[in-house]
């Protein structure tokens, strides 16, 4: 009798136990409502590349348990390899939940905002040769975004800086960062450290999402598919043909963050005679309106030469070799991380992009916060984001209006 209980009580268990993995199992967003945080993000992440994470993890993770935070990082540090990182983290996350398609379509949803918002300045700067009057609102913007970047600091921060090793190499790569180290070589120092200290993270059951892809699946197709699109949209004619070709080998050169990439720009549409002196110059601010990565840059450049198709070839082209190569990272990145070496050389990276994130508000805040009211402005940010949890997009409004009224400059 006693027997038979059991097994009732069993039977009823495991079907329990079934539903709950399965819960588990699923995404905590369908792709359309991924697409569409990633198209919100991508319209207010004014403030660079790492303001644009914190919104991410502050959205997708905090709020939306997308990932675990420790993956998010791992996919930060990966993004870091070639090509604007934030756009990489966005394709990292949508390729974890939803496959190679579902990575790309996230990519696009996040960068379509800026690319949209830079066609449009670029047509009225050469339309009317002048800069849109929008630098007030967006100077008010720096102290609301320096509090967003050191909130999402804050909480990656706890999750993982639990030992005083993994402190130490979060100041060391913060300090580093600060220096104006290149990101990338931070980076690898980082999980070079990582892999001779032997550390590895502790063991996690694996989910669906965590099995490995097979190699001769969607992922192995999709470098495959880039380029022949690549090659049909930019085979309408030789400019064309030639704007792709430039790009794309600016692309497979883009290390090391936005910034590095605007002199390998200006020396190439000046030599090209593509853009004058004064037109890259204005292009850059333009670029800097947008809350995209400054590689929107080429949108600009692109529209300058051939219009609207243009700025769609030469944005396209320039992202395509980071995307290809994230893709395949991601894809791989189940398989990777089960080996202890992988495990001791993200443990080591996990820390290092904290202190990034902590360095980026560190370089920003000289030319973002300026007087008490930029500093009361950043208080009060920082309070109303992390105590109140208030939306950002109603925070960073905010900061446009102190700004375009001259409250905050």
């Amino acid at each position: 009798m006693e027997t038979d209980k059991k097994i009732t009580r069993r039977d009823r268990e495991e079907p329990l136990q079934a539903l709950r993995l399965n819960k588990e199992a699923r995404p905590a967003l369908s792709l359309s409502g991924l697409l569409l945080h990633f198209l919100k993000i991508g319209a207010m992440g004014f403030g660079g590349g790492m303001a644009v994470i914190a919104l991410m993890e502050r959205e997708l993770i905090l709020k939306k348990r997308v990932m675990e935070a420790e993956e998010f990082l791992h996919g930060v540090g990966l993004g870091q390899v070639l090509g604007p990182f934030a756009v990489n983290a966005a394709l990292f996350v949508g390729n974890r939940a939803y496959g190679p398609w579902g990575g790309l379509a996230c990519a696009f949803a996040f960068i379509a905002p800026s690319v949209l918002m830079v066609i449009i300045l670029a047509w009225l700067y050469f339309s009317f040769h002048a800069i849109p009057e929008l630098q007030n609102a967006i100077g008010g913007l720096g102290p609301v975004v320096i509090a967003l970047i050191l909130g999402a600091a804050w909480s990656m921060g706890r999750k993982a800086l639990r030992s005083r090793p993994a402190v130490f190499m979060a100041v060391l790569a913060m300090g580093l960062s600060i220096l104006k180290v290149n990101a990338a070589y931070v980076l690898i120092g980082a999980g070079l450290i990582g892999l001779i200290a032997g550390k590895r993270t502790p063991d996690k059951k694996s989910t669906d999402r965590d099995k490995p892809q097979s190699p001769g699946g969607p992922a192995a197709t999709c470098g495959r598919a880039l380029l022949p699109a690549f090659g049909a949209a930019a085979g309408g004619t030789s400019l064309m043909a030639s704007i792709a070709w430039v790009f794309l080998k600016i692309g497979c050169v883009f290390f090391g963050g936005g910034f590095v990439l605007v002199p390998i720009l200006q020396q190439k549409l000046e030599t090209l005679g593509w853009l004058t002196p004064r037109e890259f110059i204005d292009g850059v601010a333009i670029s800097n309106l947008t809350p995209g990565p400054i590689a929107v840059l080429a949108t600009f450049a692109g529209f300058r030469i051939y219009g609207v198709p243009g700025a769609l070839v030469a944005t396209f082209a320039l992202f395509a070799p980071s995307l290809i190569l994230m893709t395949f990272l991601s894809q791989g990145y189940s398989r990777l991380k089960a080996g202890p070496r992988v495990q001791n050389i993200l443990a080591g990276i996990t820390p290092a992009v904290v202190g990034m994130v902590v360095s980026a508000a560190a370089l920003l805040a000289p030319g973002a916060l300026h007087g008490l009211a930029g500093l009361g402005l950043l208080a009060v940010a920082f309070l109303l984001l992390s105590r109140f949890k208030w939306h950002p997009a109603w925070v960073l409004a905010i900061g446009a209006i102190l700004g375009a009224s001259g409250v905050v400059r």
